[in-house]
Parts: structure tokens; C-alpha cells; sequence
């Protein structure tokens, strides 16, 4: 059940050092701080991004799939892990657009794609690492439901800027410097990812599991 969490962290850890690689290696041409990290989906490294979000998907999608299997992941919350994998994979390989220009479908589909994963995570974080849930409880799992939280209060946030700004008739990338928003974001989100692959990457894990399921499956009349 662990080895699913270790190939899925590794992942996720070779993911964020290529996009950071990117942004490091891109400071003289894009702002981090005006530009979002898809716009080195438009560059001649694109196919390096696409790979660096790949290996992002995967991994989450791999420690999902570990959590599944120890049954510490219920069906909406496992389903919410691979949204937020298969919006990342939608949002690289559909170049984002400029939308100064007017709309595209391949911008619309990016957008879509990027709504749904950095919805879906701290959905995902909050539902699998509750605190109150029965069963195992470790340090990891609390740090993913904490992250989850900011995750959440993050994006709300964003969003209550947005409808602000839009009174004022701003629009939505005009109102935040978006690409530094963004970045953080993504590194609340990608840390919750990482948080719930040490939990289920922990050496004790199933046996705690299996010791709590069975304190709570014996009837109450001999408990």
C-alpha cells in the first residue's frame, strides 16, 4: 500500500523542481509576480512544463490511489484527488490564452482546467485528512487538513477580490498581481498533496489502521 505514496511523492517532488527550474531559468523574460507559471507552456520549453505538471498529476494521482487502498480515502474524497489531478494535466496541455485579445477554446479549456484542480485539492485535503474522522490519525494527516483550510481560505479569498474589483470594473487579472497569487497557491496546494503522500507513506500505517477498524467494528455489548 506504501509503495504507491513513495513512487507518488518522488513525483511529485521531480514535478516542482522542473516548474521551478522553469521559473528560475525564465526570471529575465517572465515576471513571477505579473505572470502565471502556464506561460512557460507558451515558451520553446513548453514541452518541459507539460512534463514538470505531468509528473504533478501522476504523483497525486498515485498517492490517491495509495490512500484508496489503505482506506483512508472514501469515494468523494479520492475522486476529488484525481479532479484536481486531471485539471492539472487539462491545464497543460491546453496553452492558456490571452484574454486581452478575446476568448479561445483552447484558453476556455485551460481556464476550465485550472478552476477545477486548485477547487478540488483543498476539497480533497479537507474530506481525507479531517481530524474528527475514526481510525488513524498521524501528524501528516493534520498538516494536510490544516493546509486544506488556507487552501480553501485562499482561493475564497481570490474570489471576493475578483467580485470587488469587478464592481469597479476591473478585470480579474487586473485586480491581484495574479502570477504571484497564483504561485502561492499552488505551493499551499502542492505542500497539502505532499503531506497527504507522507501519510500514506508512513511505515505503521496500515497496522494502525487495522488495529483501529478492528476496536471499531467489535459490538458494543463487548467493547
Amino acid at each position: 500500500m506504501r509503495r504507491p505514496a513513495r513512487w507518488g511523492l518522488g513525483a511529485v517532488g521531480a514535478g516542482v523542481v522542473v516548474v521551478l527550474g522553469l521559473d528560475v531559468a525564465a526570471l529575465g523574460e517572465i515576471d513571477p509576480l505579473r505572470r502565471t507559471i502556464s506561460e512557460h507552456g507558451l515558451t520553446e520549453l513548453g514541452w518541459l512544463f507539460g512534463l514538470g505538471v505531468t509528473l504533478l498529476a501522476v504523483g497525486s494521482a498515485a498517492i490517491g490511489v495509495s490512500l484508496a487502498r489503505a482506506r483512508l480515502a472514501g469515494a468523494v474524497g479520492t475522486l476529488a484527488l484525481l479532479a484536481w489531478s486531471a485539471g492539472l494535466l487539462v491545464a497543460a496541455y491546453f496553452p492558456k490564452h490571452d484574454w486581452s485579445v478575446g476568448p479561445s477554446l483552447s484558453g476556455s479549456i485551460h481556464r476550465a482546467g485550472s478552476l477545477v484542480a486548485f477547487l478540488c485539492l483543498p476539497l480533497a485535503a479537507l474530506i481525507i485528512a479531517r481530524p474528527w474522522r475514526r481510525g488513524v490519525r498521524r501528524p501528516a494527516s493534520l498538516v494536510a487538513f490544516g493546509l486544506g483550510v488556507c487552501s480553501l481560505l485562499y482561493v475564497s479569498g481570490l474570489g471576493v477580490l475578483v467580485l470587488l474589483g469587478a464592481q469597479d470594473g476591473l478585470r480579474w487579472w487586473q485586480v491581484v498581481p495574479l502570477g504571484l497569487v497564483e504561485r502561492g497557491l499552488a505551493a499551499v496546494e502542492v505542500a497539502a498533496v505532499a503531506a497527504l503522500g507522507f501519510w500514506a507513506a508512513g511505515r505503521k500505517l496500515s497496522a494502525e489502521y487495522a488495529v483501529a477498524g478492528a476496536v471499531e467494528s467489535r459490538p458494543k455489548n463487548l467493547a
